[in-house]
């Protein structure tokens, strides 16, 4: 059926449901990971209590992105992966069904960025005590936002 906030806008406007309405729902998820708002949230100023209706614009910008990302990050957060992220969150809001991809196209691209975004990054200390340098040479990894999705979501 769809819940309000998360019902595609075939679903609200004729009351039919198609296999990429999922996918729209889907994208406000994503929206709301990384954003930590709420779908629908009346206690938001006036015109944003629907949270895709004026988040899309910040979406499609790498710097108003970061205005709108879950504060509680702190800004610790691979900025290229959450701003691929919120690309594939704008394509399951697509307003026609077709423009959307589907489901194992959200999870294959969601799979390439959870990869780049986890590549090592090596450290900028070096030290010339061995057993520090040996330290300073291992692997930072750092997550993308939506990392434990992955083993939510299967098609």
């Amino acid at each position: 059926m769809g819940t309000y906030g998360y019902a595609a806008p075939e679903y609200v406007a004729t009351g039919h449901l198609y296999m990429k309405s999922d996918v729209y729902a889907f994208g406000v998820v994503l929206i709301e990971i990384l954003t930590a708002l709420r779908a629908l949230d009346p206690n938001r100023p006036s015109g944003q209590h629907n949270l895709t209706d004026w988040v899309k614009p910040y979406l499609q910008d790498r710097r108003k992105l970061k205005r709108i990302m879950d504060s509680s990050l702190e800004g610790k957060y691979p900025s290229k992966a959450a701003f691929r992220i919120a690309q594939l969150a704008l394509k399951c809001l697509a307003s026609e069904p077709k423009h959307r991809p589907s489901m194992n196209e959200m999870l294959e691209s969601l799979e390439r960025i959870e990869a780049a975004s986890e590549r090592p990054v090596e450290s900028r200390f070096r030290s010339s005590h061995s057993t520090l340098a040996n330290a300073s040479h291992q692997a930072v990894h750092h997550r993308s936002p939506l990392h434990h999705l992955k083993h939510q979501v299967r098609v």
